[in-house]
């Protein structure tokens, strides 16, 4: 029996799964991380090759039954940095006297893509620390919204969230603006109470801006208007993503799938998402994925044989 590898794999771990060619599970296992743009590419070519064994361990299967396997991982819809890792796992399995049929590296965003959908057309809308948007028309061609980064983009996400509730704090410390609620959490969770220590944190300490977001959102829950205008103009930087969706997609209703923690958690942000969401469309709607990220790349496993 022939098989397939779907991995999905992140900066802490990576999930593996292993189907038979009809994409029935056959056996899920995860290891460790696999970013190869943050960690190299040996370490990525360890985490591959130990989950590919752990797989063949538990399961009696040798690599000539594994058909194809796909990967997907942050950097890797850059097809010239996908290729390096590709080149480096073949070296590697040519020094250990295997071969891995059709490997293949795609982004992270692409498998959960396939992944939430089946394969069939929809998107994605992920808003975690950075902020993208994936789409795939009728005719299977994929389009992109936003990911431009923390310097010039990631509208909406936990990072730019986080900077203008740093802001907000800073211009309160100033008197600039207005007291905020936002400058009481900062105090209480990072003891940051001037604008001389938020100097420092941020610009010598390496500070966490995205770590700042969740005291947004609770802010904005207590009543704090400056936290819910700001998280307000956040949310309709979304919106603009999904409408720049709909025209790449020119689909009679689209479908969305949520990924990324801000907008899958209950919280206040989520919540006035999904209610601005339906105020705005009559052609949008948003959709459980039916399918984990790894059973994306497992799809598309099966395309390349």
């Amino acid at each position: 029996m022939k098989y397939l590898i779907g991995m999905d794999g992140g900066g802490t771990k990576t999930k593996c799964l292993l189907t038979d060619i009809n994409l029935n599970p056959v056996y899920e296992t995860t290891g460790g991380p696999s970013n190869f743009l943050v960690i190299g590419l040996d370490k990525v070519s360890n985490t591959i090759f130990e989950l590919i064994e752990k797989c063949a361990a538990e399961t009696k299967i040798s690599y000539d039954d594994i058909d194809a396997l796909v990967l997907g991982t942050t950097g890797g819809g850059r097809r010239s940095d996908a290729k390096i890792l590709e080149d480096q796992i073949v070296k590697d399995a040519l020094a250990k006297g295997v071969t891995i049929k059709n490997f293949r590296v795609e982004s992270d965003a692409v498998i959960a893509l396939e992944g939430s959908f089946s394969g069939k057309p929809g998107s994605i809308l992920i808003a975690g620390t950075g902020s993208i948007m994936f789409g795939k028309d009728d005719a299977g061609e994929i389009h992109r919204v936003g990911g431009f980064g923390k310097f010039i983009g990631d509208e909406g996400s936990g990072s730019t969230i986080g900077k203008k509730g740093l802001n907000a704090a800073a211009r309160y410390f100033d008197g600039r603006s207005k007291h905020t609620r936002i400058a009481d959490l900062i105090e209480q969770e990072f003891a940051i109470s001037s604008s001389e220590i938020l100097i420092t944190e941020v610009y010598r300490n390496n500070f966490n801006v995205a770590s700042v977001a969740p005291l947004v959102f609770e802010a904005a829950e207590s009543g704090d208007v400056i936290a819910q205008s700001l998280l307000e103009n956040e949310t309709n930087e979304l919106l603009l993503h999904i409408t720049a969706m709909k025209e790449k997609l020119k689909m009679p209703i689209l479908n969305i799938s949520l990924v990324g923690s801000l907008l899958t958690n209950p919280n206040y942000y989520s919540y006035l998402f999904n209610e601005m969401v339906v105020r705005k469309f009559d052609d949008v709607k948003i959709k459980e994925a039916e399918h984990s990220p790894e059973f994306g790349a497992v799809l598309m496993a099966k395309q390349f044989i």
